[in-house]
């Protein structure tokens, strides 16, 4: 298959219907993490450019929240038979700039047709309703009206993905957006999503793409005042920034962030669908997702068999060329990243863990490592490991489970394997989680459910009713019929 030549045709910012080079004093380069080839040269998007992108965006969107649902429906629908019709090119880029594999690609662009879907439905909900009143002769409508202008930050790991779950939604819900993706993957998840929509028919500024750094900008494209609402997807250091500087200027904030999941295996569990579950919950891309199983909880009763098996399946999992259809293991996005998680398997050796698997590294593709006896104290526990490291945690009944499960500053989503599906349900309404899944993985994620965290996990949901409460607000118009009595 031919290389898409997206590198080369969108390695730039996109602002008010016009693609153009950005004018800061610097340039994100963008690799390849595998082969550490150089895909594009951007340079950034200045402090005037993000005005001028959020200014475009909020002329465009008074027009186009006049329009009627079956034109903006339209505009989707297009959006979405482009994905399907350039899906392959589009799987390709996303091997080469995040180092996905192929199955990887196929899961993340499976995901981005079902919100685009999703987003073909929001443009025709209803606008608002009749409340009735005490008043005599009152008339209470309630509209749900756009916020006007959505910021949207988003991650390296998904970044097509995650980019369109917020981005598709509030332009389908009439507002205007300026998106800046990740510096590691800023065309996946900012540029190739604004080609997409400008070929799908969307008027010129209303999306607008600044590809950009917080050591031009500052805080910027926070403290804007254009933008009412911020969606925030990364890591919960950069989202307590986040959540900090709108606060201060009034802006309602969606943030999607790190955590630090637990798959628990009970003593009455499928243990080889469990270790599957397992597998997968961690592996998946590098173990690089918010809701990958960081720790797997395994009742003492089974922990020699689930361990056994466990083990022997990861060694089955083949590293490296993420281009090869066998490879389920493929690069960490940088050489930083994978110097970090080389730091914590240190670490937590050093704190006389067990290594039962522990691969070599080669580049920025690190062999999956599983890890066993860690100290209860261990600060490695407690955070966030983003990549292909797994902690073993045996425990003594389900009441210790919960204990450990929730031992965490995080709570995004988990899992527990029992036979016992009500025992299951009891078990996950005591974890302090956003999300949990009996008897399945820990990594989900569908557009009609409520997808967020508790405790450093985030603030706010998306998806269905949330993402509509989230990107609209409510407008309280009454009409008296007749006259009001006043008392003077």
């Amino acid at each position: 298959m031919a290389l898409p030549s997206y590198f080369t045709e969108l390695d730039r910012q996109y602002i008010d219907g016009e693609w153009r080079t950005g004018r800061g004093a610097w340039d994100i380069i963008d690799l390849n993490p595998y082969t550490g080839d150089k895909l594009a040269a951007i340079t950034v998007a200045s402090v005037e450019e993000i005005d001028e992108a959020y200014r475009a965006a909020e002329r465009a969107q008074k027009e186009w929240a006049k329009t009627t649902a079956h034109a903006r429906r339209a505009v989707f629908e297009r959006a979405l038979h482009l994905v399907e019709e350039r899906e392959p090119e589009i799987a390709e880029a996303i091997i080469d700039e995040l180092g996905g594999t192929r199955v990887k690609a196929g899961f993340e662009l499976h995901l981005a047709k079902e919100f685009l879907r999703e987003s073909i439905r929001l443009t025709g909900l209803p606008q608002g309703e009749v409340i009735p009143s005490p008043v005599d002769g009152k008339e209470n409508r309630l509209y749900r009206v756009p916020v006007g202008v959505v910021g949207v930050i988003s991650p390296f790991n998904f970044p097509f993905l995650l980019s369109l779950k917020s981005v598709a939604p509030a332009l389908a819900l009439g507002n205007g957006v300026v998106l800046k993706p990740h510096q590691d993957t800023p065309v996946c998840g900012g540029s190739l999503i604004a080609k997409i929509f400008e070929d799908a028919g969307l008027p010129a500024g209303l999306l607008n793409v600044v590809i950009t750094d917080i050591a031009e900008i500052g805080d910027t494209l926070l403290t804007h005042p254009v933008p009412k609402v911020i969606s925030f997807t990364g890591s919960d250091k950069i989202g307590q920034h986040v959540a900090t500087v709108c606060a201060a200027q009034f802006k309602y904030v969606v943030l999607e962030l790190g955590g630090n999941s637990a798959l628990t295996v009970l003593d009455d569990a499928d243990i080889d669908y469990a270790v599957n579950a397992a597998v997968f919950s961690r592996f998946v891309h590098q173990g690089q997702v918010c809701m990958a199983a960081n720790r797997i909880l395994v009742d003492r009763r089974v922990e020699e068999e689930f361990t056994r098996k466990f083990v022997a399946k990861v060694k089955t999992l083949k590293a490296g060329d993420p281009r090869d259809p066998e490879t389920v293991i493929g690069p960490v996005i940088s050489s930083n990243q994978a110097d970090a998680l080389s730091g914590v398997v240190e670490q937590a050796l050093a704190e006389g863990a067990t290594a039962l698997v522990r691969g070599g590294v080669e580049g920025n593709v690190i062999e999956p490592v599983v890890l066993t006896g860690l100290p209860a104290d261990s600060p490695v526990l407690r955070q966030e490991i983003f990549g292909p490291v797994a902690l073993l945690i045996p425990f003594d009944g389900d009441a210790e489970a919960v204990r450990i499960a929730n031992d965490t500053p995080y709570g995004l989503s988990g899992a527990v394997h029992t036979a016992d599906v009500e025992r299951g349900v009891a078990f996950a309404q005591q974890i302090d989680t956003g999300m949990i899944h009996v008897n399945d993985g820990t990594v989900h994620d569908e557009p009609l459910v409520a997808f967020g965290g508790e405790k450093r996990s985030g603030i706010g949901r998306l998806n269905g009713s949330a993402t509509v409460e989230a990107f609209t607000t409510q407008k309280w118009i009454s009409v008296q019929h007749g006259r009001s009595r006043f008392p003077f």
